[in-house]
């Protein structure tokens, strides 16, 4: 068994990646630069550092940056912070974990604040050990730093810890630090692509991996 989970929240234990992409949508209208939706979904699991230059050329960047991710956070927590859930079994999987002796720390790419915020929705703050956010890596993913951070809180190599995540930047990101994924389907991107990008095992959601907690690759070694 391993002994931590590093988990994501955006998309993993809440149910928010479709609000990002409207948030981010608006802000980037805001300079004139129209974008789909669904294109903007794709992207999240990025933090705003490489979010950013997929739809903003090089020689303005500079410039649009610092204004459009202020504005795009205004506009999240303005119209969509209050509409974010949390995702079913969410916290029973994190319960589930701590019973079997499985220390949780989250590693997310959002603000610090917004952290605080997810954990009272998911009423896991008393669950969670350790945790890191956009707020302690220069570089958010698909970047390890912010897995490597973790660890390094956690104090623990990579190889005794598992990451859980919603995209494939989360593996990318966990791949990188030397951690292995559990991917979940609720962020939006498929078995295939989530499995390509380097997860492990992955399931339709936290509740499917609840269920199945004693066959998951948290707890048979063989399947890491």
């Amino acid at each position: 068994m391993i002994e931590a989970l590093l988990s994501d929240i955006d998309g993993t234990l809440v149910e928010s990646n479709w609000l990002h992409a409207e948030a981010w949508q608006g802000a980037f209208a805001a300079i004139g630069i129209e974008l789909n939706r669904e294109d903007v979904r794709r992207q999240i699991g990025k933090g705003g550092d490489e979010l950013i230059p997929v739809y903003v050329s090089w020689w303005k960047r500079r410039q649009v940056e610092g204004p459009l991710k202020n504005y795009r956070k205004f506009i999240f927590q303005q119209d969509y912070l209050s509409k974010v859930k949390a995702l079913p079994a969410a916290r029973e999987l994190l319960v589930r974990a701590k019973e079997a002796g499985i220390r949780v720390a989250l590693a997310s790419s959002a603000d610090k604040d917004e952290l605080q915020i997810y954990k009272r929705i998911v009423g896991m703050e008393e669950l969670v050990e350790k945790e890191t956010s956009a707020n302690d890596a220069d570089r958010s993913k698909p970047h390890p730093d912010i897995f490597v951070a973790a660890l390094e809180r956690l104090k623990l190599p990579a190889e005794k810890c598992m990451a859980l995540g919603d995209t494939p930047y989360d593996a990318e990101a966990a791949g990188l630090a030397g951690l292995r994924t559990i991917g979940v389907s609720t962020g939006g991107w498929s078995r295939t692509e989530l499995i390509d990008a380097g997860c492990v095992e992955v399931y339709d959601s936290v509740a499917e991996l609840l269920e199945r907690f004693e066959n998951s690759a948290l707890v048979r070694e063989g399947l890491r």
